[in-house]
């Protein structure tokens, strides 16, 4: 039985259910053995002369009817307990698995492959489950009902008994051995899965930059590639596990045969009754039960083993972003923040991202994060955000360290709009309300949605705020998207708000009318906007021009204009490329 360390304590959360079941399943091995036992009453009576009477033959048969009430109800009551159980464990599992995977860092997704987690969810998951439930049952079933059976065989028989066990305890060690084998091939199979997993989603998740290529042949055949992986696995699996099936059933069968064959020469020579006979072999075929009970527990726990240890695995990953011991939960801050030598390396390169960043910005502004692809301005975000850990006394906020400063407080001031304007497949007026425990007010929602300009958009859908989105948002254009991203974060009514690049999709005009209703709503609270287009930040308090990892100007928009040279250049080119954008518009 699985006893890795997140999973044993479900046996003492459940462990009243667990002993409920267990007990009511003992009993009912008991007492439906001594079904067998009347019968050899009843047909040695009848033989005997000793029944004589009907009133005596209906005694044995509702002593026989009690039992057999008593093992129906029992039966539904074990399935409860013990199945059911199997179903409480795996909801406790799934959903501490999900809470640590929203504790687990951005280095642990930028390694790991959403298809492959979710077949930790999916059939990693079932697996366990059905040991918990389905393979609990099958061992205790098996050992007590098989401890009853052998001794009541051995008072009616001994010798045959014996005889008979033999062949048994081959197939005992048979089942032993091919037990480990089993579940190698589980844990081949389940990695197999994995990777069709991982493609499959991947596959899904680009589809239109498949279309676009024109790569649906090549992707169908390396989908069929990993598809066919899997079933010659999983084949393999089965084959073996046929193979040994059919060599337990050839064993025992010819057991039976002997048996018989044994049984009816002890009856020629009077040593055996044919009521003996008869209530030995069906003790027998009910020792069969737990013979197979035994081998589907060796091979539900191989497979759960094998599971196991992968969930195993993912849930020791250790959570890299936490809060130091006496982090604040209470502070409040007043959106100033201050970063001093901040330097940041990404784990799998050898030069840093961000090199000895120092800049100042006050409560209340609105500052501009300015600088080419690749010069650092998300990875600076990310740590303002603390999705990557800087060292001590490089980030402050309000004057409080960082690290002093619990992540979710942290996170409860800052609202955020993404780079990649992730959207669910949900509700507009839910996606605008994430933030909120209970629905968003609607007046409120009206509010944001005309401050980021997209409420005029919605009102064109058909079912407005209740319009569903696709998959990611798929459904509305990318500046819808941006928008609607800008929306959600205007909605929490952050402290300090950080738009990575969320205008970039919507034209100039859309652009201006959004930062000048930033500038409105947001007076006295702290609005940091990153970009690549000058017309994003020129009109902001103050910008801060990076340039491969390094910060080579502060100011405002007039005084890098004058003092800065590659500013200077960025707004030339960008004028020179709107000048040639609008003369190809006009020709």
């Amino acid at each position: 039985m699985i006893l890795l360390k997140h999973f044993r304590h479900y046996y003492i959360k459940y462990a009243w259910a667990f002993l409920l079941g267990i007990l009511i399943l003992i009993g009912i091995d008991y007492f439906q053995l001594e079904i067998p036992r009347i019968f050899n009453q009843i047909i040695t009576g009848v033989e005997e002369s000793t029944i004589t009477e009907v009133s005596q033959i209906t005694n044995h048969l509702l002593y026989l009817s009690s039992i057999v009430i008593f093992m129906t109800f029992g039966r539904y009551l074990w399935r409860i307990l013990l199945l059911g159980n199997g179903r409480k464990i795996e909801t406790d599992i799934r959903l501490h698995m999900f809470t640590h995977a929203t504790k687990l860092s951005q280095n642990f997704y930028s390694d790991e492959k959403i298809g492959g987690l979710m077949s930790y969810f999916i059939n990693d998951l079932n697996s366990v489950r059905e040991l918990f439930g389905f393979g609990l049952l099958m061992l205790i079933d098996g050992l007590f009902l098989g401890t009853f059976v052998i001794i009541r065989m051995f008072r009616l028989n001994w010798q045959m008994t014996l005889y008979s066990a033999i062949p048994l305890l081959f197939m005992g060690i048979l089942i032993f051995l091919v037990h480990f084998k089993m579940e190698r091939k589980f844990k081949l199979r389940q990695e197999s899965f994995e990777s069709m997993s991982d493609f499959t989603q991947e596959s899904f998740t680009g589809i239109q930059v498949i279309k676009a290529y024109v790569k649906e042949i090549k992707e169908a055949l390396t989908f069929d590639k990993k598809s066919r992986d899997l079933y010659k696995k999983t084949i393999d699996y089965v084959k073996y596990s046929i193979v040994v099936n059919i060599i337990i059933d050839i064993m025992i069968t010819l057991v039976i045969l002997s048996v018989l064959f044994y049984g009816s020469l002890l009856i020629a020579e009077g040593g055996l009754s044919s009521g003996d006979l008869t209530e030995y072999i069906s003790y027998f075929f009910t020792l069969l039960w737990p013979v197979f009970a035994i081998s589907w527990f060796m091979i539900i726990n191989g497979q759960a083993q094998a599971s196991a240890k992968r969930i195993y695995k993912f849930l020791e990953t250790p959570i890299d972003i936490k809060d130091s011991e006496n982090a604040l939960k209470d502070v409040v801050l007043d959106g100033a923040i201050k970063v001093s030598n901040l330097s940041f390396t990404y784990k799998d390169n050898d030069e840093p991202t961000l090199k000895n960043i120092s800049f100042e910005i006050k409560a209340g502004e609105m500052v501009g994060i300015l600088g080419k692809t690749g010069s650092g301005k998300t990875t600076l975000v990310e740590l303002l955000l603390s999705v990557y850990q800087p060292r001590e006394n490089m980030i402050y906020y309000s004057d409080y360290d960082m690290l002093d400063i619990s992540i979710k407080r942290l996170r409860d001031h800052i609202g955020y709009v993404p780079q990649d304007n992730f959207l669910y497949s949900d509700t507009i007026k839910n996606n605008i309300g994430f933030s909120f425990d209970e629905q968003i007010d609607d007046n409120w929602l009206h509010e944001v949605a005309k401050l980021s300009d997209i409420h005029e958009n919605v009102l064109e859908f058909k079912d407005k705020y209740e319009t569903i989105l696709g998959e990611r948002g798929t459904t509305v254009s990318g500046g819808q998207k941006q928008r609607i991203s800008i929306a959600r974060a205007l909605a929490k009514d952050p402290v300090i708000l950080i738009l990575d690049d969320s205008v970039s999709a919507v034209d100039t005009k859309t652009e201006e009318a959004i930062i000048s209703n930033l500038r409105k709503i947001r007076k006295g609270k702290t609005t940091l906007m990153i970009a690549h287009r000058i017309s994003t930040v020129k009109k902001l308090d103050k910008i801060i021009l990076l340039s491969n990892g390094e910060i080579v100007g502060i100011g405002n928009h007039k005084e890098l204009l004058k003092n800065n040279q590659m500013y200077q250049e960025m707004v030339n080119l960008q004028e020179l490329e709107a000048l040639i954008e609008e003369g190809d518009n006009h020709a």
